[in-house]
């Protein structure tokens, strides 16, 4: 399209374009991609640096793709963009991104607005923190898969015991998706009505009871004279010994896809002071790329142990209907 019908968009840049970088483009040889304009005003969404650089060229002309949206959108692509290729944005710059996205998309998760302007999550839970009072903030957020998922997930939990209920068969994940919570969340619940408790966790506030002579118990909470009650640390297994006992089952070893699941198990299974290491080689522009790696990687591995997790229950359920027939049998 022409250069001459362009007009610089809302830039998520606060120090405007970098003179340097624009140089740079100039100079090379190969065709730049397309930049990207919104189609109602015309005006650059992202590739201002790109544009400038033609028109160092002398171009006339330049590859464009168009946007349809509104002007908050059009700000959410130019951040996404700026993010994920090109000149990196500041520190500065991607705060106040993020800032203006929360004020402007207070439904989005802090997960996705971290996505999107290249921060941490903790720092855009700092950011809406600072922006608005908690009564002002929404009660439901939209996460980066697009499914809006409660803040306070109780009423999700009921909805779940009730499908549950309704279809003890039904996996995890269409629980999950029709309760509007996570999977994770929905094995808890299901675990919790096989226990026989409630689907939603109670927190009881401790309430200190008097003394024999009518005294208060002390600064502490404990009544004089009372034994501590002593905490007791679950012992969690070492994934170590767990590792080893899998390489040496011989129905794992004798197959290509559990050779395979054994080398991904032994390349998940570093120690504490590896991952520190390994953590101090990643350079800092491309710390939030590794963040967003590991997190999906997490997630794949937590869906792939609530699979398992439900093939054993299967397993489990279908066992005890054969007892129980053998039983009627007898």
């Amino acid at each position: 399209m022409p250069i001459a019908s362009l007009i610089p968009g809302d830039s998520p840049r606060l120090d405007g374009q970098d003179a340097e970088h624009v140089a740079r483009l100039a100079e090379l040889d190969e065709q730049l991609p397309p930049i990207l304009v919104d189609r109602r005003t015309m005006r650059v969404i992202d590739g201002m640096h790109r544009l400038l650089a033609a028109c160092l060229r002398g171009q006339e002309t330049i590859e464009a793709e168009y946007f349809d949206g509104s002007p908050e959108e059009a700000f959410l692509r130019a951040v996404e963009a700026n993010v994920t290729h090109g000149l990196p944005l500041s520190q500065e710059d991607r705060r106040a991104a993020a800032a203006r996205i929360v004020e402007t998309y207070p439904q989005m998760s802090d997960r996705a607005i971290a996505k999107a302007s290249g921060l941490g999550t903790k720092s855009v839970a700092a950011i809406r923190r600072s922006s608005a009072p908690a009564r002002d903030q929404p009660t439901a957020r939209i996460g980066r898969d697009g499914k809006v998922r409660p803040l306070n997930s109780a009423e999700g939990r009921r909805r779940a015991a009730e499908l549950i209920a309704e279809n003890p068969e039904a996996s995890l994940r269409e629980v999950a998706r029709r309760a509007g919570i996570s999977p994770a969340t929905v094995s808890d619940v299901r675990r919790r009505l096989l226990s026989g408790e409630l689907p939603v966790v109670e927190r009881r506030q401790a309430v200190a009871a008097p003394t024999a002579d009518g005294g208060s118990p002390t600064a502490s909470g404990r009544v004089p004279g009372q034994r501590a009650i002593r905490k007791v640390r679950l012992v969690q297994p070492d994934p170590v010994e767990l590792l080893d006992k899998l390489l040496r089952d011989p129905s794992l070893r004798h197959k290509e896809d559990g050779r395979q699941l054994l080398r991904l198990l032994q390349q998940n299974a570093l120690g504490n002071q590896r991952w520190a290491k390994l953590a101090a080689v990643v350079p800092t522009h491309c710390r939030e790329l590794v963040v967003d790696l590991a997190r999906k990687y997490a997630e794949t591995w937590t869906e792939f142990a609530q699979e398992l997790d439900e093939s054993v229950r299967a397993m489990g359920r279908e066992h005890q209907e054969a007892q129980q027939e053998v039983g009627m049998g007898a």
